[in-house]
């Protein structure tokens, strides 16, 4: 079931109702992703409650509109969960939305009782080195309009084909070929914020049942998610051998056995 939801800043969202009965799990998706990315997941974990995500601003079908903070952003995914009368949840989070679930979980404990986030960091101020202006550059030099989602996946999906298919799901048809669904100048802004602020003083306000899955190879920082792990009480990390970014496309069985083991483990201790 899909529907949309208004946010207190006047912000349309895309709501993607994925099924499941009882408590509920939020699913909240990577830059230039979509709700619909975690299809192959919703699958399996509507077993564990009612599955629902939802198109962050500037993604998908949602609105393009700013503010582009992850404050802001994390309070959307407060505002969706409010709405649709889903909380406390599971808060799944992959990549961005690991960042916006973590935020979440720091700001409204009362609308999370257990969170995953899936290789990300809270703070890429000098690992990087990019500016703006290199983000920018690196985004716009995707080559649109693709011709066929073939040419999508082609472009995406080298070294890791999970990455095509990925973004093959996140491109819209027009008269002259496939575009992105994210216009390149938001998903700037928005990755802009990572390399110039960071979020340590919400790790130390989580205080839920936590889980930290990390790709072989990272987009964070060496040591850092298992730096996170030792700032929340009693959080578990898992480092998947073999992945990339988009651990649970990578290796989707050993995504699902830990997410399942830390899923069990959060039913026992209610």
């Amino acid at each position: 079931m899909r529907r949309s939801v208004r946010t207190s800043d006047g912000v349309y969202l895309a709501v993607v109702e994925f099924g499941g009965d009882g408590p509920p799990v939020l699913l909240l998706h990577g830059l230039m992703g979509r709700a619909t990315t975690w299809w192959q997941q919703a699958r399996w974990l509507a077993a564990h409650g009612r599955v629902l995500a939802f198109d962050a601003r500037g993604h998908g079908r949602s609105q393009a509109a700013g503010p582009w903070t992850t404050e802001r952003m994390a309070a959307d995914a407060a505002e969706v969960l409010e709405q649709a009368g889903a909380g406390p949840a599971v808060v799944i989070g992959h990549s961005m939305g690991g960042l916006h679930g973590l935020v979440l979980a720091a700001r409204r404990p009362d609308l999370v009782r257990a969170l995953v986030v899936e290789d990300m960091a809270v703070d890429f101020r000098d690992a990087t080195g990019r500016s703006v202006d290199d983000a920018r550059a690196w985004f716009g030099a995707v080559p649109q309009p693709f011709g066929s989602l073939a040419a999508v996946r082609q472009a995406f999906g080298h070294p890791r084909p999970e990455f095509g298919d990925y973004m093959a799901e996140c491109v819209e048809e027009r008269a002259d070929g496939y575009h992105l669904l994210t216009r390149v100048d938001d998903a700037v802004r928005i990755a802009a914020e990572w390399a110039a602020a960071d979020q340590w003083a919400a790790v130390g306000a989580v205080r839920c049942p936590t889980l930290l899955i990390e790709a072989e190879q990272s987009v964070a920082p060496a040591g850092h998610m298992f730096e996170l792990a030792r700032r929340i009480p009693g959080a578990r990390h898992a480092r998947i051998p073999g992945t990339g970014h988009l651990v649970h496309a990578a290796a989707p069985d050993a995504y699902r056995a830990t997410v399942e083991k830390f899923l069990a483990a959060v039913r026992e201790v209610r």
